[in-house]
């Protein structure tokens, strides 16, 4: 069985932020799969996706504040600033972290390890509504 569906997440502030319940609510179907595999994927230039611990939003705060300091907004080496200070730094941060996902499915439940949720790294002041791609397959 293939699935394919959009799902267009409310905009987030920039950080780094839990979004494994909205994934797995645009999914009535992942219930049915015992063994499958979901692909993920996030269609802008300037927000990425990564796993990460799910239970503490220290690390999440954390997440920000490296990524922060190692690709800081408005590095004068910059030449892409015409969408602002913080987008060349967005499209970097996103290009390091990647753009997509592919987890496993089993007994018709994402199989993530017990600390592990999905984030949405949002990394624009003001990134507005982004956009999930979500394909499954299994069976």
């Amino acid at each position: 069985m293939w699935h394919s569906t959009d799902v267009i997440l409310k905009p987030y502030p920039r950080g780094f932020h839990l979004i494994t319940r909205e994934v797995v609510a645009a999914l009535p179907e992942l219930a049915s799969i015992q063994t499958g595999l979901l692909h993920v994927f996030i269609r802008h230039t300037s927000a990425s996706l990564t796993l990460g611990e799910n239970a503490s939003p220290d690390v999440r705060r954390d997440f920000e504040r490296y990524f922060n300091h190692a690709v800081p907004d408005g590095w004068e080496q910059f030449e892409h600033m015409l969408e602002g200070d913080d987008d060349m730094a967005a499209h970097i941060k996103a290009a390091l972290l990647g753009s997509s996902l592919t987890l496993p499915v089993r007994g018709g439940r994402l199989h993530l390890g017990i600390w592990q949720g999905v984030y949405l790294c949002e990394h624009r002041d003001r990134g507005g509504a982004r956009t999930l791609t979500l394909t499954m397959h299994g069976e």
